[in-house]
């Protein structure tokens, strides 16, 4: 494996350098809020059948996508079957559903109260980070990116930070800025899956700010969640559903199109390239990406990293000759992101 900071050597032959970024980014933050166990144990399912908890250990895992998906393929089967319970079928489709706000309300929970819970010295590391890449995509929902890219008082660079949001030319006072289409040019910053700050208002796209309010971010979506207000947010279980419900948000389609689009070098840290996420995997495969820098935590050949390894140099055998794609792999610690 290459170290990081002998990926990004490697890499500066490309006029472009990209990442994308998984939960690994938010987990080496605080690893005892974003993994997926820490989230579960915090989840309350008092709103739906006791069932639903109950799935989770039908399926020993603590992973809400992979539970959201088996309720989903479960009422789509029953639904086939003569005499099937139809009851039973709007459960299952209800639990599932009612599973994908449960992990909302979770992660708002959990989520620290504001950014002066990260240190300045943690910060300081992720914008040295970010400071490599031209355009940055994250399947996360946490606030965690947006603060460390506000936080720009802990060093002198200039991470390039334009997530396409605005002030509205119509409330110039208004306590949300919106995104629109039109005003997207030079965004670098996307959201591939939303996150806890950004609601689709119906009309609109907003997302929560501090400075408009004085309010913390983190209490704003909270008091939006209680007024049932749910952030824009993709939480289906297959990547067949995360593409529908993509495909049905201008915004997210947007951040798709852009990432489809990238050329140059793409690194990809903290994603264990699983298939629920085979929608933007894919778009590597048919895109122009020359170089693909994937990072791996730990034992570079335990079990999980090799999974990681196989599809990543898939992903380059399904390319065509005339568009080649070079794998590499680096360790993921050594990147620093957050010490």
């Amino acid at each position: 494996m290459l170290t990081f900071s002998q990926a990004i050597e490697q890499a500066q032959i490309y006029n472009k350098r990209h990442v994308l970024l998984g939960n690994g980014f938010s987990i080496s933050c605080r690893p005892d809020i974003f993994v997926y166990r820490k989230l579960f144990e915090r989840a309350d399912f008092t709103c739906l059948s006791p069932s639903a908890r109950q799935a989770f250990e039908a399926l020993h895992t603590q992973d809400f996508e992979k539970v959201i998906c088996a309720l989903r393929d479960a009422s789509s089967v029953l639904s086939v079957y003569q005499g099937s319970s139809a009851v039973l079928i709007e459960h299952l489709r209800k639990d599932a559903n009612g599973l994908r706000e449960v992990l909302v309300h979770a992660i708002a929970s959990s989520h620290p109260d504001w950014p002066g819970d990260i240190t300045d010295s943690e910060y300081k590391s992720c914008r040295k980070f970010l400071n490599n890449f031209d355009n940055i995509y994250t399947l996360n929902y946490d606030l965690l990116l947006y603060w460390a890219i506000m936080h720009d008082s802990v060093d002198q660079l200039k991470v390039k930070s334009d997530d396409g949001f605005r002030t509205p030319d119509d409330n110039s006072d208004s306590e949300y800025v919106t995104w629109e289409a039109g005003n997207s040019r030079g965004q670098n910053i996307w959201y591939l899956h939303g996150a806890l700050h950004v609601f689709d208002a119906g009309t609109e796209i907003q997302k929560y700010t501090w400075i408009n309010t004085g309010q913390r971010l983190v209490d704003q979506i909270r008091s939006a969640l209680n007024d049932n207000y749910f952030p824009l947010f993709v939480a289906e279980g297959s990547s067949r559903e995360k593409l529908e419900r993509i495909m049905h948000s201008e915004y997210l389609a947007k951040g798709r199109r852009s990432f489809s689009s990238i050329q140059g070098a793409l690194f990809i840290h903290g994603h264990s390239l699983a298939k629920n996420d085979n929608h933007f995997l894919k778009e590597i495969e048919k895109g122009k990406t020359r170089h693909l820098f994937v990072g791996l935590y730990g034992d570079e050949n335990s079990e999980s990293n090799k999974a990681i390894k196989a599809r990543a140099l898939r992903m380059a055998s399904n390319r065509t000759q005339s568009k080649p794609l070079e794998v590499s792999f680096y360790d993921s610690e050594s990147a620093h992101v957050w010490r």
